[in-house]
């Protein structure tokens, strides 16, 4: 089989047999014409199949080491289409720290169809343990999570899922396949906010799931088409364009954010840094075996939240908005945007406090970065400084 860096670059570059196009076509037609009665070409109504979509669902089913692959209109989307599979009165465990939106479908919609969710660190068998009901019937896993980067061992983890005849379903978002393929250390099913890293131009919102088994593929099948919420053909063809430079963005993502973690471990201004590569964290060694990279996300604390609004103000170069994982770099303050719908309490027990700052490191010179990021520390700790002479 080819490296996973050729299997990128050639999504769809030999699937168009009438012309030989190298960049697949963009099918923009919901119906298809029967060629007789009783007779399909494949392609029916666009919303059950679409050529385009397909290309783009079967690249991430094998480079996910999946049976099938499903794309929907956004992250949310997927997610939701994965929640569809459990019914009243199911209950799933799922990661402590997690997406801010994960948590609102579950606690603001999920629960008013009778599912219900405990959250506990699951990389903690005693708690998973702990946690498990006779209804149990999902195990839902960010690794690394967001903001907070704690790890969970996959192989562990699914195995033990598997032996409760639990569906594990794992978030692969940061990792994207081309550093992580979670189906290979058990996983049921995947899901990827495809706006992120895989579409990595902030300019396309989408979501992707893949599943393993017969069984599995063919209910989450059912499930895309009933509910609807699938990805468009254009939407499809900018996804897979973004996806044929996954390899060579993930690397310089990964380059970026472990020189500027290491910058700010250094910094007197900064507290704690949560980042997998670096050797102090938790799940470093988990992190090595179960993945070939990092991501080009982390999270720090500065020592002072004092020194939140004025950095923020203060970068140029690095962008204050909310999303992840495009080649521009961003930085999110969690506790009032991306984590806003968590409760306090929760926020606070975990470490989403008023000192957190997520940053997605781009791809842009790193000298370039450090800079704009040490100019605005800077700024900062000026202002904070007159303002306690004032």
């Amino acid at each position: 089989m080819l490296k996973i860096e050729s299997r990128l670059a050639q999504i769809g570059s030999i699937q168009e047999p009438v012309t030989g196009a190298i960049s697949f076509p963009v099918y923009q037609a919901t119906a298809f014409r029967h060629p007789k009665l009783g007779q399909s070409t494949g392609f029916d109504y666009a919303r059950t199949k679409s050529p385009t979509r397909k290309v783009l669902e079967d690249a991430i089913a094998q480079l996910e080491s999946g049976d099938a692959g499903f794309a929907c209109s956004s992250g949310m989307a997927a997610l939701q289409t994965i929640f569809a599979y459990f019914s009243q009165g199911d209950h799933l465990i799922v990661s402590l720290d997690l997406y801010g939106g994960t948590y609102r479908l579950l606690e603001k919609i999920m629960s008013r169809f009778g599912v219900t969710a405990t959250y506990v660190d699951t990389n903690d068998l005693d708690g998973l343990e702990a946690a498990y009901q006779p209804n149990t019937k999902g195990l839902v896993i960010e690794t690394p999570t967001n903001p907070l980067m704690m790890i969970t061992d996959l192989e562990l983890v699914c195995t033990w899922a598997r032996k409760k005849g639990i569906v594990s379903i794992v978030d692969n978002t940061l990792l994207t396949p081309y550093l992580q393929r979670p189906i290979e250390l058990g996983a049921d099913i995947v899901i990827h906010s495809a706006t992120k890293y895989l579409g990595g131009h902030n300019d396309v919102l989408a979501g992707l799931i893949v599943t393993k088994g017969k069984e599995l593929s063919e209910q989450m099948a059912f499930l895309h088409n009933s509910i609807g919420a699938v990805l468009g053909p254009q939407d499809s063809w900018l996804l897979m364009r973004g996806m044929k430079t996954l390899a060579l963005r993930m690397e310089r993502h990964e380059q970026n954010a472990t020189a500027i973690a290491k910058f700010l471990l250094e910094h007197p201004l900064i507290g704690e840094v949560y980042y997998p590569a670096l050797e102090t964290h938790p799940g470093y060694a988990i992190q090595n075996k179960q993945s070939s990279g990092n991501t080009g996300i982390f999270s720090f604390k500065v020592k002072d939240a004092r020194l939140i609004e004025p950095i923020l103000r203060h970068i140029e170069l690095i962008a204050f908005a909310e999303s992840l994982g495009g080649v521009e770099s961003l930085m999110t303050y969690p506790a009032v945007q991306t984590h806003a719908d968590i409760p306090l309490e929760i926020r606070q027990q975990i470490g989403v406090d008023d000192r957190l700052l997520r940053f997605s490191v781009g791809i842009e010179h790193i000298d370039d970065l450090i800079a704009d990021l040490s100019n605005a520390l800077s700024k900062a700790q000026a202002e904070l400084e007159g303002d306690s002479l004032s």
